[in-house]
């Protein structure tokens, strides 16, 4: 059997400043072993441990899609030690890549459906993923409408803005965007916290829609009210978390909610199972 904890060795190829104060970057990896690459076979919603040695590891989001083929991406915010060594490093550099982790949305139950996706600020990485993966030519027929609502703290910390406008300019998917606040009079979306424009913004729901919501904690916890409200049963409502997640495969326990662990029950879960655990959301 593989070993769990050893990483595959990735070359960065790219990296993009995404936000005006340099804190957010999206890195593009390139696996130095193709075999690597087939072994690194995700879906969108998973998530997987970063790794630089002598420094650690990080567990982040994956936000490329599994129909981008040759590469895999992460947006990584500049947060501790190893964020921070990550941020610093350039374009060349060898480190490990752990994974892919986790559980992914439930593709199989959205096909046919309406789907609505909910996201806030940098844990955007995991729907950018679900977006492309849907829009795709083989895939854009399996899904009903699409509506995806998105929501930064101000524009210049908005992710993947040239993909935003291509997407705005599409027939097939329906973009709303929100900032909490802006002085910028050339601003022309929505200005508002990501919860109450959902409720404007947002299709109702019925048995033949879906919610996906990825953002902080208190974004999912006062978002979950307004899908109620548009009529989202709650095993339709999936819930993308974050918790203190450290080996990625459930064996330190840090990432526990009740008996669950989010590294490796999730992090996806519905409303429904959430409900089952102590309220941390």
């Amino acid at each position: 059997m593989d070993n769990p904890y050893l990483p595959y060795s990735v070359r960065i190829d790219e990296i993009i400043t995404e936000s005006e104060d340099r804190s957010l970057k999206t890195f593009k990896f390139v696996f130095l072993n193709s075999e690597d690459e087939a072994r690194f076979a995700y879906q969108a919603g998973q998530f997987a441990e970063l790794s630089i040695a002598g420094k650690g590891e990080i567990p982040i989001g994956i936000a490329s899609s599994p129909v981008e083929k040759g590469f895999i991406k992460f947006t990584v915010n500049k947060a501790g030690v190893v964020t921070s060594h990550l941020h610093n490093m350039k374009t060349g550099d060898i480190m490990g890549v752990r994974g892919p982790l986790g559980n992914c949305y439930p593709w199989e139950k959205l096909e046919g459906k309406n789907v609505l996706i909910v996201g806030g600020g940098f844990a955007f990485t995991t729907l950018r993923s679900s977006i492309i993966y849907m829009l795709d030519s083989a895939n854009r027929p399996k899904f009903k409408d699409i509506t995806v609502v998105y929501g930064a703290r101000t524009p210049g910390m908005l992710l993947y803005k040239d993909e935003l406008i291509e997407w705005e300019k599409r027939d097939d998917i329906n973009v709303h965007i929100t900032v909490d606040g802006t002085d910028d009079p050339s601003w022309k979306y929505n200005v508002g916290f990501v919860p109450p424009i959902t409720e404007q913004k947002a299709p109702q729901g019925n048995e033949d829609s879906y919610a996906i919501v990825c953002g902080p904690p208190i974004m999912i916890k006062f978002t979950q009210p307004v899908l109620e409200k548009l009529g989202y049963d709650h095993n339709h409502i999936i819930l993308s978390l974050e918790n203190r997640m450290k080996c990625g495969i459930g064996m330190c326990g840090r990432c526990n909610i009740g008996r669950e662990l989010v590294c490796k029950d999730g992090p996806v879960f519905s409303l429904s199972e959430v409900n089952q655990t102590p309220r941390e959301y």
